[in-house]
């Protein structure tokens, strides 16, 4: 078992971009917490394989308190088998990271701490609807080096609306000076369901274009390889080799199992996700059941996995383990619809791996469409 992802579904405001599965209610959070470590128990049959990695996502997690937190991995740590290495991450907003709640942070199993920072623009801040300022941003990450914490990644978006090239090297530059181990940086998309969709649908927004977007993710390359970052997968960058485990193994299609509203599991053969909804979860959990819904995989579904998760990556298409698992048949495929892309520059084979070059970065899921097989 690659790991065990929590998902906690409380936010304080929500922002204007997020579509995930969230709560502002607070009041319910000691329940909550009480049924989240129902459900592991229950589930304990599923993780026989000792666990690596632990992630606490939301939603925001640091909404929990010392007691919350105790009180999870109290259940975790007796009933499940943990890695003595198991990297624990927790996904935390740079408002909610005082000085105190950083030092009980320390002294819980933490060892890894996800800030999502976004902008150091203040402007851009407030119309993300984010609760922090560029200044607690930076304060938040220094009191968490100050804390002892050595593995701190901090989240970035860009092609937000009015956004200039300028402006993103400036949050680089930001970001860079701060010394982190990891950077995780996205593009803005307007999800439905979001007010940001509002605004864009009601012509109050527009996006950037597209020539932008390319010099962005540029920009975002170039200066963080200048500043010691490895380009591990399309979106992430780390320093010395202090990659996200756990988000790793979900682009090694590795097994993991997701605890609370709306979380995703997946055994290797099929993905299943809890009910998106805090009042049914609850009321199912405490019933003896589990509301989820599921997806058996097919081969094809598998093979198409296997292509679009390697190549987000650095490490790629492992071309032995693709004929191992899919065959001749598929890994033949494979090749003769990448053979255009390596004579164009955009793939290459490098330790027999299938890789994107940085110049299909750009094009990357254009790329990757072509070398899927439609069932």
């Amino acid at each position: 078992m690659a790991g065990i992802y929590i998902h906690i579904p409380f936010c304080k405001t929500r922002c204007v971009y997020c579509d995930f599965y969230k709560e502002t209610d607070e009041s319910e959070i000691g329940t909550f917490v009480k049924t989240l470590c129902t459900e592991a128990i229950q589930r304990k049959s599923e993780v026989p394989e000792p666990v690596k990695t632990i992630y606490f996502g939301g939603g925001t997690p640091s909404r929990l308190s010392k007691q919350h937190f105790e009180e999870i991995f109290e259940t975790l740590f007796s009933r499940f088998s943990i890695e003595d290495d198991a990297e624990i991450t927790l996904e935390a907003n740079p408002d909610d990271l005082s000085e105190d709640y950083i030092q009980l942070l320390h002294k819980l199993p933490f060892n890894r701490i996800s800030i999502g920072i976004q902008s150091f623009n203040d402007d851009e801040l407030r119309f993300l609807s984010r609760r922090h300022s560029s200044r607690q941003a930076v304060e938040a990450v220094k009191l968490c080096q100050q804390a002892g914490f050595d593995n701190i990644s901090i989240d970035l978006m860009y092609g937000l609306p009015r956004q200039t090239p300028g402006i993103w090297k400036e949050n680089l530059q930001q970001a860079c000076e701060l010394n982190v181990q990891h950077i995780s940086a996205y593009h803005l998309i307007y999800e439905k369901q979001t007010k940001l969709y509002s605004l864009l649908q009601k012509g109050r927004v527009r996006p950037v274009t597209d020539e932008t977007s390319t010099e962005m993710f540029s920009t975002l390359i170039d200066t963080l390889a200048q500043n010691s970052f490895e380009h591990y997968e399309i979106s992430n960058f780390a320093k010395n080799g202090l990659y996200s485990k756990h988000n790793t193994s979900y682009w090694k299609n590795e097994k993991y199992m997701g605890l609370g509203p709306s979380a995703h599991s997946y055994d290797g053969e099929n993905r299943r996700w809890n009910m998106a909804s805090l009042e049914k979860y609850t009321a199912a959990i405490q019933s003896g059941k589990l509301l989820q819904e599921s997806e058996k995989l097919t081969f094809a579904q598998k093979y198409n996995e296997f292509i679009l998760t390697g190549l987000r990556t650095m490490w790629g298409v492992d071309l032995d383990l693709l004929e191992e698992r899919f065959g001749q048949e598929l890994s033949g495929y494979c090749l003769q619809n990448a053979r255009k892309f390596i004579r164009e520059g955009l793939l290459a084979i490098k330790d027999n791996s299938l890789i994107l070059t940085r110049e299909g970065i750009f094009i990357s899921d254009g790329i990757m469409s072509e070398l899927m097989r439609v069932e």
